[in-house]
């Protein structure tokens, strides 16, 4: 009795009975009850477990592996090769160097030095751009929460982009220095080795400013200011008068010392990982997956989508009025002009655009038409790029076409208005430059205004190409597996511009402007307008066929 009476006495459908009952009849298993805690992993071991996984779900073995590795080590050190061939040549056949403190004119050497430093002001801005530590969106995820030492999990992301960077610039010297410098033996190797470290610093020193939480917006516009430094001080030496015709050469304590300045900011970039918060490498992490993704798929324009937009002001102090939209038409126009306007990146590239021809036509050893015809392409493409930004974003995200009562070729048309103007203006500067390299600058100017419309067209044809089929058959190349047709696709706007520009060709080419020249470039830029304004993705050749397989089908 007292046993019985010393029990409680539960009622019947009490839920804590229930549960006890319930946990009664659990199976032993165990992952169910209580568990001992054991020790928590290192970064080491998680980072090691992850690429375990990734390689066993990959379905590549460890031969395809090492052919993949081959084979893009042997395509960049052919290409290396053929730039290095390319640019030697280009060298043999240049005039030779003129007199020392040569008055008037930039000299080849300062040249290369103003280059690199536009290439460094470059590579800080995308480094600023892509963050340059950061963490994708799986490691991101299962990563950054896990509770062991962040340094451990993101020191091989802290390291690739310097070492990419180091990579790519000891190239870029080596070319410049034997390739138009005429550098070689231990020269070329100290010039390789201070390019490589030179590049190294300028991301850690990016690295180094994300870690004390400057924002990448800054560190991009430091860059762009550097890279707009370079066409300045190129005006300011050429206005001078006097310029050196060689620079010294690196010596070893140099390459020491920028050897030793780079391991100092890793180091100090090393021991600041800890410090990063995760918003900031999430971002990182997002823009560089973007940006990887485009180059892989060959898109240039997602590229540029990713450098511009993850930079972009999250807000802004003041909005603009618009005052110039009073209507469809004008509101299309104001909208690409204020995409252009707030974007900084591509006001530079107009800049440096602008300064490419006229820098032609004042270094001695580069005012030959082949120089002068080289420089005009290149930065024509570049400012008419540039001022496309609008067309490009529409092509992703046609909002405001769709919204406007405007047709398609309305539409296209007036996409060029932007591009057409920066044209016109960028055209007028480098052909009063290229006048006074080659004479008559009227005519010269008469033929920058005809031809400025091709320009437009040109780059707003290739902001609405269609993106490369990859359900096609592949075809193998050095580069990789690529689809057939992919070059028709690249190559959309860029024709227009080896076609359409041929009197423009023609006339830089003998050194003079005809009536007949700007007649034919009239002409052409008509044609130039039109066919950027189709809407069809296709090929007039490809339409073509496909009609015929059309009738063909009919009749039978």
């Amino acid at each position: 009795m007292t046993g019985a009476a010393a029990t409680p006495r539960t009622p019947p459908g009490d839920p804590a009975t229930a549960a006890d009952d319930a946990r009664d009849e659990l199976p032993d298993d165990p992952r169910v009850g209580d568990f001992d805690l054991g020790e928590v992993p290192s970064a080491r071991s998680i980072r090691r477990f992850t690429a375990q996984a990734a390689r066993s779900r990959a379905g590549a073995s460890i031969g395809s592996l090492l052919t993949d590795v081959y084979t893009t080590v042997t395509s960049v050190v052919i290409s290396v090769l053929i730039v290095l061939g390319v640019v030697q040549q280009l060298g043999d056949s240049l005039p030779p160097a003129p007199p020392v403190h040569a008055p008037g004119g930039l000299s080849l050497p300062m040249l290369v030095a103003l280059v690199l430093l536009a290439a460094a002001g470059a590579l800080l801005s995308t480094a600023g751009r892509l963050g340059p530590v950061g963490a994708e969106g799986a490691q991101a995820a299962w990563w950054l929460p896990l509770p062991v030492d962040r340094r451990a999990l993101l020191r091989p992301a802290a390291l690739r982009v310097p070492v990419v960077a180091a990579l790519a610039g000891a190239a870029v010297v080596v070319v410049l220095e034997a390739g138009l410098l005429t550098g070689g033996g231990a020269g070329l190797v100290r010039a390789g080795l201070l390019g490589a470290l030179g590049a190294a610093v300028v991301v850690l020193g990016a690295a180094v400013a994300q870690t004390r939480g400057v924002p990448r917006r800054r560190i991009a516009l430091a860059g762009d200011l550097a890279l707009v430094a370079a066409p300045v001080l190129a005006a300011l030496v050429v206005l001078a008068g006097r310029t050196p015709a060689s620079l010294p050469s690196p010596s070893w304590p140099v390459v020491v010392g920028a050897a030793v300045l780079a391991s100092l900011l890793a180091v100090v970039v090393d021991r600041r990982l800890g410090v990063l918060p995760g918003r900031t490498l999430r971002e990182g992490g997002s823009v560089a997956t973007q940006a990887v993704g485009a180059v892989v798929s060959l898109d240039s324009r997602e590229l540029g989508r990713a450098l511009s937009g993850g930079v972009a002001a999250s807000a802004r102090r003041r909005s603009s009025r618009l005052r110039t939209a009073r209507g469809p038409a004008t509101a299309l126009v104001t909208a690409d002009l204020v995409v252009l306007r707030r974007s900084v990146r591509h006001l530079v590239q107009v800049v440096v655009a602008a300064g490419l021809p006229v820098l032609a036509t004042v270094v001695p050893q580069l005012a030959s038409p082949v120089g002068v015809l080289v420089a005009v392409l290149l930065g024509g493409w570049m400012a008419s790029s540039a001022s496309a930004e609008g067309a490009r974003w529409a092509e992703v995200a046609p909002v405001l076409d769709r919204l406007l009562p405007l047709g398609d070729r309305t539409v296209r048309r007036l996409r060029m208005v932007v591009p057409g103007v920066v044209a016109l203006a960028w055209s007028l500067v480098v052909f009063a430059a290229v006048g006074r390299w080659a004479g008559a600058t009227l005519d010269w100017l008469l033929l920058a205004v005809v031809a400025a419309p091709v320009w437009a067209a040109a780059a707003v044809r290739a902001a609405y190409r269609p993106a490369p089929r990859w359900d096609k058959p592949l075809v193998a190349t050095p580069a990789g597996a690529l689809p057939t047709g992919v070059l028709q696709v690249i190559a959309r706007g860029p024709d227009l511009v080896a076609f359409c520009l041929l009197p423009l060709w023609v006339a830089i080419g003998l050194g003079t402007v005809t009536t007949w020249m700007v007649t034919a470039q009239v002409w052409l830029s008509v044609i130039a307008v039109m066919v950027a304004s189709s809407t069809a993705e296709k090929g007039w050749m490809e339409r073509l066929l496909e009609e015929q397989d059309q009738r063909k089908g009919g009749a039978a």
